[in-house]
């Protein structure tokens, strides 16, 4: 089963920031505990790269991968530290390629026409949507998908428990990324048994909507 597949099995990508390389594991730990053995670490802080590392090296079990990916000095590092899949919040040629190059899957963002026939000139066929919520969720994902039939979708941003049935009833949706289950100040605070309980309710919810899962 490649990245891709296992994703899809999961169901829901957990959407990380991680402010300090100490919190990696244990949230990994109550994700797994919870009942999903995936996570999207985000470069957005110093601690990322290491984050990644941490995870991926204490916590075999997850597949882990890295998140706003912007240059191909990231994608790299993130690759090197044990990232198996890339995802980015738009169309960039050069990281693109170099996920290609690196052997690991790549998801990044799309939200209009053109942007996606750039991705799929560059063989992209599942595309981040984001942020879903300020571009219309669901509803613009289904008129996006109508033209581009072979096209699969990962909205991220906006999407909760509450709804998670709009996405997830359409079938072009292949997971869904968020940050309901693990939200900044759980994990800063160190909550992690709050942490697997909000990730055994999206768990229970996403089995409720797609039990063939």
């Amino acid at each position: 089963m490649n990245t891709v597949d296992q994703l899809r099995k999961c169901g829901i990508v957990p959407v990380v920031v991680i402010n300090k390389v100490e919190e990696a594991v244990p949230l990994a730990k109550a994700l797994l505990a919870g009942g999903i053995n995936c996570a999207e670490i985000t470069f957005r802080t110093e601690a990322a790269a290491d984050a990644i590392a941490a995870m991926a090296k204490e916590v075999p079990d997850m597949i882990v991968g890295a998140g706003t990916v912007l240059t191909v000095e990231q994608a790299e590092l993130a690759v090197k530290n044990g990232a198996t899949f890339l995802v980015s919040p738009g169309i960039d040629e050069d990281v693109i390629k170099a996920a290609e190059r690196l052997g690991v899957a790549m998801l990044p963002g799309a939200v209009t026409p053109t942007e996606m026939i750039q991705g799929m000139k560059l063989g992209i066929k599942l595309f981040k949507f984001f942020p879903a919520g300020n571009y219309g969720g669901i509803k613009t994902i289904k008129s996006l998908a109508a033209p581009f039939t072979a096209f699969e979708f990962c909205p991220t941003g906006g999407v909760s428990l509450e709804n998670l049935a709009d996405y997830l009833s359409f079938k072009k949706i292949a997971f869904v990324g968020g940050s309901w289950m693990c939200p900044a100040n759980l994990i800063s605070e160190g909550k992690w048994d709050e942490i697997e309980e909000l990730t055994r309710q999206a768990v229970t919810r996403f089995r409720e909507l797609r039990p063939a899962n």
